[in-house]
């Protein structure tokens, strides 16, 4: 087969997942195969193959070791298009059980008698010699794709498209409107507020309806950048955007159900006035200090705003949602350190 996702229900801490290949290396203790943890009562392997694929057949054998004979007998088949829901091949009465290997070493093939069509499927061992150890290869063939897009679903996988590079506040603006331009659909980008130097305060939201809050649907809000000299978190905010709007557009289900099920906002730099001080000055020219601040020389990450206790203080004297509407709140009225942090958000007496 092609390339492909592993799962397993569990494995015993000393025998891991490893492509299921043979091994001649007797100080190899995996022997090539899976083997489950003893202490479960269920069992199984789960391969996606990560597009539409006629499956035709399972191959097991037992595991390769001169001093154990640990081999699965008997097994069930069951195959899933989003890894929820699982059909079991069924003879018409009941769940068909396939027989698997009577020793460790002779490979067993078990043919479908007609191709099944599906993205997953499991493995599900029901009878075993020794311990539940196997081997196996799963055969198929995917189903030509001609947009040349893999429907990714549950696994999050390494992707090419994204590079990793510092941005300056004026490139950090513009790739922000660039994604929005891309999926305008799905972002919207707007100001918190001006900083004291003049600076926007950007944010990114993400979600199906990007310009409007639906009642009752989560929202989430991801900040980065507190410390101006600390620019990993901002980065990574940025490839966030990035990767949500590439992987909607190219229908990774998984990212469609995040983004039409719940609000997504995303600061990449509450302190753009320190970022731009540390970016400007450099690692090389510069202590832990610069930037570290905001332009009044507070540490934003040290005075947040404290938006639990206000609500649920609310929440327990009866006050929402006549007094206290509790749905959209973006900062809390009452916090500690008041001015430090209107002024880490840039003054503005609305916020």
């Amino acid at each position: 087969m092609y390339f492909y996702v592993l799962y397993v229900h569990s494995m015993y801490i000393y025998y891991v997942p490893c492509g299921f290949q043979g091994s001649e290396d007797e100080e190899d203790l995996r022997g090539g195969a899976w083997c489950a943890n003893s202490e479960d009562t269920i069992h199984w392997v789960e391969i996606d193959a990560r597009k539409d694929t006629e499956f035709t057949g399972v191959i097991t054998q037992g595991r390769d070791s001169l001093n154990e004979s640990d081999y699965v007998t008997s097994y069930f088949l069951a195959f899933s298009n989003d890894s929820r829901l699982w059909t079991t091949i069924h003879d018409g009465y009941a769940d068909w059980l396939f027989f698997g290997n009577s020793d460790r070493d002779i490979p067993v093939m078990n043919q479908l008698a007609e191709p099944v069509l599906a993205r997953y499927i499991r493995i599900i061992p029901q009878s075993w010699n020794g311990s539940l150890c196997m081997r196996l290869e799963v055969l198929g063939c995917p189903l030509p794709d001609p947009t040349e897009v893999q429907y990714r679903q549950n696994e999050v996988m390494p992707v090419d498209y994204l590079k990793f590079k510092h941005h300056s506040y004026s490139e950090m603006v513009q790739l922000m409107k660039s994604v929005n331009a891309e999926c305008p659909n799905i972002t919207d980008v707007y100001s918190l507020g001006r900083s004291t130097k003049g600076l926007d305060i950007m944010a990114m939201v993400v979600s199906g309806n990007p310009k409007e809050h639906e009642i009752g649907e989560p929202e989430f809000r991801f900040t980065a950048g507190l410390h101006g000299n600390e620019a990993t978190g901002r980065e990574l905010l940025l490839l966030l955007m990035q990767y949500l709007c590439k992987e909607y557009k190219d229908r990774n289900s998984r990212v469609q159900r995040l983004v039409e099920g719940i609000r997504i906002h995303l600061v990449p730099s509450l302190n753009p006035d320190g970022h731009e001080e540390a970016f400007e000055a450099g690692s090389e020219l510069s202590s832990w200090t610069t930037g570290h601040f905001n332009n009044y020389g507070f540490d934003i990450f040290q005075n947040f705003p404290d938006l639990n206790s206000v609500l649920w203080d609310a929440e327990d004297k009866g006050m929402v949602p006549k007094l206290t509407p509790n749905h959209h709140v973006p900062i809390p009225e009452n916090f500690e350190f008041n001015n430090s942090v209107r002024e880490g958000w840039g003054g503005d007496e609305s916020l």
